[in-house]
């Protein structure tokens, strides 16, 4: 099954001592995970202040000290609606790349959701249809690119115990039923605690996964997690163990 390392989302420096914002710390984590295994990285480039941006040069800076670490894994990115609010801008951000990701996450439920994933199309950049509840769901499975995504992100909220986690994945993953296509792979992740409840389900039901601190800022025993790499060999653990299979 793929792993996906997420190594900083939308959290600022001082959340995390380790937590990469800069192109060189990028670049470093980039090369430890992808040599540890995992299949694919996803991260957000952020400005010199340590903010999610989508600027031109905040992109390729990160881009391009990020391939200086020759990893032999595709890198995706954000474009969350906080690293850019206007959706027009967005699409006109994309549009004006010049170093270019290999793929990029869209949140469904967001404004300019369609407009975005074509900007996206027609630069070659693949897409992940980041899916957050049922009506990001609908909205997606009646959408004229739902085809054109080559992932797609069930997204397991914060604040919810194993339990919980579980049902909701349920939930997410009855949403899409059958409709999801032969070449469109579904991603199953949590978020603060139900991070680990959502990486061991996938690991049981044979689901692509992803793990970082952009997900969690803890190990699955509750003790801190010193870096994207401990969390990286953490969740490879799980997924190679029997009885996560």
């Amino acid at each position: 099954m793929l792993l996906k390392a997420c190594l900083n989302g939308a959290r600022l420096p001082a959340e995390h001592p380790a937590l990469p914002a800069t192109p060189q710390a990028l670049a470093r984590d980039i090369g430890l995970v992808a040599g540890a295994g995992v299949g694919a990285v996803h991260f957000h480039p952020k400005n010199p202040a340590g903010v999610d941006s989508l600027q031109l040069d905040d992109l390729a800076a990160a881009l391009v000290a990020a391939r200086s670490a020759r990893p032999a894994v595709p890198l995706g990115v954000t474009t969350g609606a906080w690293a850019a609010a206007d959706p027009e801008e967005r699409a006109t951000l994309v549009r004006g790349w010049a170093v270019l990701p290999d793929f990029a996450s869209v949140n469904w439920h967001e404004p300019g959701t369609e407009a975005l994933t074509a900007a996206l199309l027609e630069r070659g950049v693949g897409v992940e249809a980041g899916l957050w509840h049922e009506e990001a769901v609908e909205s997606w499975l009646v959408s004229p690119h739902r085809d054109d995504c080559f992932r797609v992100l069930l997204e397991v909220p914060d604040g919810l115990d194993d339990t919980e986690s579980r049902r909701n994945a349920d939930t997410l993953l009855a949403a899409i039923g059958d409709k999801v296509g032969d070449q469109t792979q579904v991603l199953l992740h949590g978020e603060g605690s139900s991070c680990w409840p959502a990486l061991q389900y996938a690991a049981a039901r044979g689901l692509a996964a992803r793990i970082g601190l952009e997900d969690t800022l803890e190990l699955p025993d509750g003790s801190p997690a010193p870096n994207n790499l401990a969390l990286v060999r953490a969740a490879l653990d799980i997924i190679r163990a029997p009885e996560g299979r």
